[in-house]
């Protein structure tokens, strides 16, 4: 393996089961940048040292590169670097943040939390030894862990697991959806089927009897040539009737038009704009003063939107035989810039009031919806002086109007397309939901957040009051009086220096004997601080009792900066 390929598998190591992108490593690298600014005061107030400071640097950028693929580790690690090198110490939100969503398992994570927080009070205890009470260290430690690594796990944790139970919502939704219309059209597909069965054994029965008997009529010599005439043209209506009967059987039982036989193939019934003369034709060849006007450039149309202006034509004019016999009916198409119109208008019924007519009353419903789904409109209402006017917009293009304007289920989701596919969930629309809904409840992500800020509070409150009672409860034990220095001497043993003088068990003493000057070889200092007010209040004074061989070797007086 040549060092590229170790190079690339080491980063792919790094990235874990999260894709690294760049912008991720951008984010990442600003973050420990971050970090490591807001470390260093921290560390300015343990120790400046210069390689210190790098250290924590260094910690900081190696943890928050790490936490993605080591959660775990890098939270352990952070509690342990952090109580060595302060200047570390704020990365520890960040790593318990990341490892609250990334660690798997409930039993794991509550492990490495309590692993993190044993480690975290052993480090500080270990520190702080021999500076302040152990017991208030462990206290103020348990606190700190609270705010700053349990309850930002807690949180993240919580909001994977929420946004993790969104979208296997989601997706058992998206499956309901696909197995809701797998079954609508199983059963669409079994009613089509059984209708196209019963309108195949009626009408086809029907049908081929009125041909068969108007056929045997048609030659009988008795017959006058005008009633001859009348007689083929109803052998050939019926004839018509049958070759739709077959489209529409094959339509109902597979959902495409049946293959033409023979007899279709020679004499093709079309049902298109093409076809429309023939209709007029018909009509005019029954005795209806029927025209047929067409204007503009003739264009092509989409096979559906072809079928739909032959059937407002036809519907209309079975619409005008029935209810108007006799009138005067006009069709004109209209080639306009960006759709075909279709309109026939008929004058009043001649005859007055026509007779009862059998009628189902859905075929211009039947159009409506049919002009619908391809994107156009119908309408049709009276005119004036008695007549009826049926008018179709349709379009010249391809793609339905049902592929562009699909109308949300039950379930929220857009339905299958026309083809049968399923479409695509829209994860934008569904998180803006999610978040409409939010806005909505109350009680929903609102209230979580809420919950958590005053939580953090009240613990930073309850860290604030716990610091001021250590402080207060230690102070006797911080400070000495002058004429109290004074009266010790070199030489004099170191029970009967500490007998006199304060313990310097308080937080407040904390790391004063390591800024004075240098400590004797070998000896055991005690910093107190001057009980005397100072007018500089930038600087404390520090009195400072070295001890070595159960005797005091060294005092010494000397100022720091305050705070």
């Amino acid at each position: 393996m040549d060092v590229t390929s170790k190079v690339r598998a080491g980063w792919t190591w790094l990235q874990g089961p999260e894709r690294w992108t760049r912008a991720a490593l951008v984010k990442d690298c600003a973050m420990a940048a971050v970090l490591a600014v807001l470390g260093m005061p921290l560390q300015e107030l343990e120790n400046g040292a210069w390689w210190r400071h790098t250290l924590a640097v260094t910690a900081v950028v190696l943890l928050t590169l790490l936490r993605r693929r080591l959660p775990t580790g890098t939270l352990v690690a952070g509690a342990v670097i952090s109580g060595v090198l302060p200047g570390a110490f704020v990365v520890t939100i960040l790593l318990a943040w990341s490892a609250g969503r990334r660690i798997v398992g409930v039993t794991r994570a509550v492990v490495a939390f309590t692993l993190t927080f044993a480690l975290e009070v052993g480090v500080a205890v270990i520190a702080e030894w021999s500076n302040t009470r152990l017991l208030w260290t462990a206290v103020f430690v348990t606190l700190v862990f609270l705010v700053t690594t349990l309850m930002p796990g807690l949180a993240s944790r919580y909001w994977y697991q929420r946004r993790t139970l969104l979208h296997a919502l989601q997706e058992r939704n998206a499956q309901l959806v696909r197995e809701r219309a797998m079954i609508a059209g199983q059963a669409r597909l079994r009613e089509r089927q059984r209708i196209a069965q019963d309108m195949h054994d009626s009408l086809g029965h029907q049908l081929a009897l009125i041909s068969v008997h108007t056929g045997a009529l048609e030659v009988d010599p008795a017959l006058t040539d005008r009633q001859r005439e009348a007689v083929g043209v109803l052998r050939q209506a019926s004839v018509g009737a049958m070759h739709e009967l077959r489209e529409v059987v094959g339509i109902l039982r597979d959902g495409v038009e049946a293959p033409l036989s023979a007899e279709d193939t020679a004499q093709p019934a079309t049902r298109g704009v093409a076809g429309i003369g023939g209709v007029v034709e018909a009509a005019r060849a029954a005795g209806t003063d029927a025209r047929l006007t067409v204007t503009g450039p003739t264009r092509p149309l989409a096979p559906a939107c072809d079928h739909a202006a032959y059937r407002i034509v036809q519907e209309a004019l079975t619409n005008a035989y029935k209810h108007a016999p006799g009138a005067a009916i006009s069709v004109e198409l209209r080639y306009e810039d960006d759709s075909l119109v279709v309109e026939i208008a008929n004058g009043p019924a001649v005859a007055g009031s026509p007779a009862a007519v059998v009628s189902g009353g859905q075929g211009l419903t039947g159009l409506r919806e049919r002009a619908r789904l391809v994107g156009g409109m119908v309408h049709a209402g009276p005119v004036e002086g008695g007549g009826f006017r049926v008018a179709g917009v349709l379009p010249y293009g391809t793609e339905p109007a049902g592929a562009k304007l699909r109308q949300p289920d039950d379930f929220g989701q857009l339905a299958a397309r026309p083809s049968g596919a399923t479409a695509p969930m829209d994860w934008a629309a569904v998180d803006r939901e999610l978040a409409e809904g939010t806005r909505r409840s109350p009680s929903g992500g609102l209230a979580l957040g809420c919950g958590i800020a005053f939580a953090a509070v009240v613990l930073l409150v309850i860290v604030g009051v716990a610091m001021i009672a250590l402080m207060a409860s230690s102070a006797d034990e911080a400070f000495v009086s002058r004429d109290e220095y004074d009266q010790v001497h070199v030489g004099q043993s170191e029970k009967e220096v500490r007998g006199v003088l304060p313990s310097g068990d308080s937080i407040m003493t904390s790391g004063l004997d390591r800024k004075g000057p240098p400590k004797p070889a070998g000896s055991v200092c005690l910093a107190l601080l001057d009980s005397d007010e100072d007018e500089a209040l930038s600087k404390d004074r520090v009195f400072r009792f070295c001890f070595k061989d159960g005797k005091l070797v060294e005092k010494q007086a000397y100022e720091v900066d305050a705070g």
